[in-house]
């Protein structure tokens, strides 16, 4: 069992608070009475074993979770191949450049691209 804990009568909601993207599918999923568990990652930091957790929910490698056209992360970082290990604590000193937001409920998992994907959830 992981340490991530979802339910099906909400929707956990795992975004950065500077994302207008994640601005508008909070105010979606409000407009639509979804019940919604926020978890800014800029507030709460992610361990490493969640955002491991993300990924495997997501079908993705860990790598795949960085946004590597963020400015955060063309600022500091040059694209470069990196192990998991490593890319876990680029996201944990930099959370913005983690691809989000992502919204978890019940068994299913989806990285929002557009805010209404979150009504899809």
């Amino acid at each position: 069992m992981g340490e991530i804990a979802t339910s099906n009568r909400q929707i956990t909601l795992f975004y950065n608070s500077k994302s207008t993207r994640a601005k508008q599918a909070l105010i979606y999923a409000k407009a639509e009475g979804v019940s919604i568990y926020e978890i800014d990652i800029l507030k709460t930091p992610l361990t490493g074993t969640q955002i491991a957790e993300l990924a495997d929910k997501l079908k993705l490698k860990i790598n795949d979770l960085i946004n590597q056209e963020h400015p955060a992360y063309t600022s500091k970082f040059e694209h470069h191949v990196f192990s998991d290990n490593d890319w876990i604590k680029m996201i944990q000193h930099n959370p913005e450049i983690m691809k989000q937001p992502i919204a978890l409920k019940g068994n299913k998992s989806i990285l929002i691209e557009t805010p209404t994907d979150i009504l899809k959830i």
